[in-house]
């Protein structure tokens, strides 16, 4: 009887601390910043247009590429305020769109999104370009809040990698495609 119970003690210690450590560390998650950058060998106005138009994106989409299988279509008027970039895929499970929110020519395009599935999530993408020596230089700033029991769950899975791995995935792919 005292073994079973120490068994069960030290399994009620061990589950509280890990979920203690848990909660505190997803609390990192509720906020999530991420940056990337990349330098592309290809005249501004190229880039620019390929995330501008939301029409380029199957060109460089890091999800496209994970789903071939994806349907979409841009509603409004493509490259302005307001257009948007719906999507399906995964055979359902996945829906969503992103609208341009913000534009500075040649210099910034702000994305809000508004994934449906396969979470509820509203992050938004925002692209600034400037030009080097080596030539364009893309910085995406990806941004999500999340609500206490979704950053728990984006902790325990590991989401904040997979989500920097797709992201710079994606700014392979821009690359890929302006350079060509």
């Amino acid at each position: 009887m005292n073994f079973k119970l120490i068994t069960i003690s030290i399994f009620l210690l061990f589950t509280a601390t890990a979920s203690a450590n848990g909660i505190k560390k997803s609390k990192k998650m509720r906020q999530l910043q991420i940056t990337k950058e990349i330098t592309i060998a290809a005249p501004l106005s190229d880039v620019y247009n390929m995330v501008q138009y939301l029409e380029n994106f199957p060109k460089w989409s890091p999800f496209l590429e994970a789903d071939p299988d994806q349907e979409y279509h841009v509603e409004g008027n493509d490259g302005t305020l307001g257009a948007q970039y719906h999507w399906t895929g995964n055979n359902g499970k996945d829906l969503g769109y992103q609208e341009i929110v913000k534009l500075d020519e040649g210099r910034f395009v702000g994305m809000q999104c508004d994934i449906q599935k396969p979470f509820k999530a509203t992050p938004t993408f925002d692209y600034t370009f400037e030009e080097t020596d080596h030539g364009v230089r893309v910085t995406q700033e990806f941004s999500l809040e999340s609500k206490p029991v979704d950053a728990f769950f984006m902790w325990l899975f590991g989401a904040k990698k997979d989500i920097e791995k797709m992201n710079e995935r994606g700014l392979t792919l821009l690359k890929i495609a302006s350079e060509k």
